[in-house]
């Protein structure tokens, strides 16, 4: 088995081999692999409602040396930041209370904006109006944000762009990046494995770059900005409440600097919108 395969992948693949006890704890894992990152083979076993012995013979057979050495790799793959390892064991599909969510959802806000000054959003906001070309980037989970900010600030910005668009590729793009452009980046969990080339080569072009991660992102401190936003959530989800504040503030504070030319592209987007019947 290869040795570069994630744990879970060790898993799914061994599956069908399994006996029938190794295979139902098997399973559990696929359900809940932060259980084996978190507790002891003993511990485990109580919860997967197997022998010590058969998770011994499980972790063999998925080729590590011992428990431990399986751990190491399960928490490594948390890292990650799959979701399925939010998932526990213990009540699984009990629900959590809305006031839980709402606690979470406002203590991730609190958290955020301690790291982000007013005098940032304002210097962002501020050099996305100055820029000849706003960029705006982001994949799986990211890809909404990025979308959702593109189209906002289409109102006032007539040079903003996400991408890729449908059936492009990142080099198409990039390669148009200028040191006057700002480049808008959402790379929040779980990452894509190319960030880091596409970082790499966005510091090259000297253009403004605005690195929006959640808070398992090392800093970074080559970006013009880093803002981290808490995700923590008492569900299997991340919490993206912090996220969506964050583009609110950037557009508003666009809007607000638009000025006289702003409002002129407002009303004629509206006039349109009325004589072709859009909205």
């Amino acid at each position: 088995m290869r040795k570069d395969r994630s744990f879970l992948f060790r898993v799914r693949e061994a599956l069908p081999e399994l006996r029938p006890a190794e295979r139902r704890l098997g399973e559990f894992v696929c359900d809940f692999p932060g259980e084996l990152a978190s507790y002891s083979a003993q511990e485990l076993a109580l919860l997967a409602h197997v022998s010590k012995a058969t998770v011994t013979r499980f972790i063999q057979r998925l080729g590590y040396a011992n428990y431990e050495e399986a751990r190491r790799h399960a928490r490594i793959d948390k890292q990650s930041g799959s979701r399925l390892f939010l998932n526990r064991a213990e009540q699984p599909g009990r629900p959590q209370t809305i006031e839980a969510h709402v606690a979470q959802a406002i203590s991730n806000l609190e958290a955020t904006f301690l790291t982000i000054s007013e005098s940032q959003i304002e210097a962002a906001s501020q050099a996305m109006m100055a820029a000849r070309k706003v960029w705006v980037l982001g994949f799986r989970s990211s890809f909404p944000f990025a979308s959702y900010l593109q189209w906002q600030l289409t109102q006032v910005l007539e040079e903003i762009v996400a991408i890729p668009g449908p059936g492009h590729t990142l080099g198409e793009h990039l390669v148009s990046i200028a040191p006057d452009d700002l480049v808008v980046y959402f790379a929040l969990r779980r990452r894509v494995a190319q960030g880091e080339n596409i970082l790499t080569h966005i510091r090259k072009t000297k253009a403004k770059l605005l690195y929006i991660t959640d808070e398992s992102a090392n800093f970074e401190s080559g970006p013009t900005w880093h803002f981290q936003c808490q995700t923590l959530a008492p569900g299997p989800l991340f919490n993206h409440t912090a996220v969506m504040t964050l583009c609110h503030l950037l557009i508003t504070r666009c809007l607000e600097k638009a000025g006289v030319g702003g409002r002129k592209r407002l009303r004629q987007i509206e006039t349109l919108n009325e004589k072709l019947d859009e909205l």
